[in-house]
């Protein structure tokens, strides 16, 4: 299973508009707001690293009013699951 973090800045006012976006996609397992440098925190899951890319790239990178996103991958060799 591949895991990654999604990091989302997104335009004033516009956070329950993504938040409910994000909560509906498939392979998003965790959304939570966030106050500091980012709006957003993102977990997204997968088994399939392609799929992982796609739904990043192809679904929530084209969310309207999100400005920039940052992705942390996890590293499976360094997680103590």
């Amino acid at each position: 299973m591949a895991d990654a973090y999604v990091l989302i800045n997104c335009a004033l006012g516009k956070e329950e508009f993504i938040l409910q976006s994000l909560r509906e996609m498939k392979g998003v397992s965790n959304v939570n707001g966030v106050f500091g440098a980012y709006d957003i925190i993102v977990k997204i899951q997968n088994d399939e690293l392609h799929e992982m890319r796609n739904l990043i790239t192809e679904q929530i990178r084209k969310i309207e009013f999100i400005r920039s996103t940052l992705v942390l991958m996890i590293i499976d060799e360094q997680n103590d699951d």
